[in-house]
């Protein structure tokens, strides 16, 4: 049986319940449909960062991190793509956000597919995605899906609302980028010796069709 390959995602919310909590749901949800459509075994990691604070903070200051973090650090480094999702702070990422980024290895993220999403209070908010994420994200050398999601209060209404429809259409279409991605980079599984036909067996068959 393959084994699931591993997709975390990490959430910078400060509050709980938060929409930043529930955006990143959505998308690893939408991001785990997408992975089953295309018949790669996933397992999707949910990890709000708000828990892991006083870690983080130790750990910058030691330089070493607590088994908890280091759980969290070592889930980031084995996935096959990352979702990070953050809330907007003075047209930025969250502190506690880019703190965790810190301390990871500075290549733990090369090359790994990454889909970047915030929230905030406004859309103009959203201009942070392409002015501060995706610039973070191409510095530590990732692969970061062209989609990238912004939810604002006024995203979260009823499912016959406009802009909800849209939201909606903006994950399910990171999610499907960041799928292809990872898709595209998962190894073949060999044939089952079960499954392969022996050469012997082959050419008798091929001799009984041209009988």
């Amino acid at each position: 049986m393959t084994r699931p390959l591993e997709l975390v995602v990490v959430t910078g919310g400060l509050r709980s319940p938060s929409s930043t909590r529930l955006l990143a749901d959505r998308l690893g949800e939408a991001a785990e449909r997408e992975l089953t459509n295309l018949a790669v075994p996933i397992d999707v990691q949910v990890y709000e960062l708000r828990e892991l604070a006083v870690d983080i903070a130790h750990n910058l200051i030691t330089g070493f991190p607590p088994p908890a973090l280091r759980a969290v650090v070592d889930a980031v480094t084995r996935a096959a793509g990352l979702i990070a999702v953050t809330p907007t702070f003075g047209g930025s990422y969250s502190g506690l956000f880019k703190s965790f980024i810190d301390v990871l290895d500075r290549d733990t993220l090369a090359g790994k597919p990454v889909l970047i999403a915030s929230t905030g209070g406004t859309a103009r908010h959203s201009l942070a995605l392409e002015y501060a994420m995706r610039p973070l994200f191409a510095h530590l050398r990732s692969h970061v899906v062209p989609t990238a999601v912004f939810a604002a209060p006024e995203d979260w209404g009823s499912a016959g609302d406009d802009r909800t429809r849209a939201l909606v259409g903006r994950i399910g279409r990171a999610a499907a980028e960041l799928s292809a991605l990872i898709a595209q980079r998962t190894p073949k599984a060999a044939p089952d010796a079960h499954d392969v036909v022996p050469f012997e067996q082959q050419l008798t068959a091929l001799r009984g069709t041209q009988d």
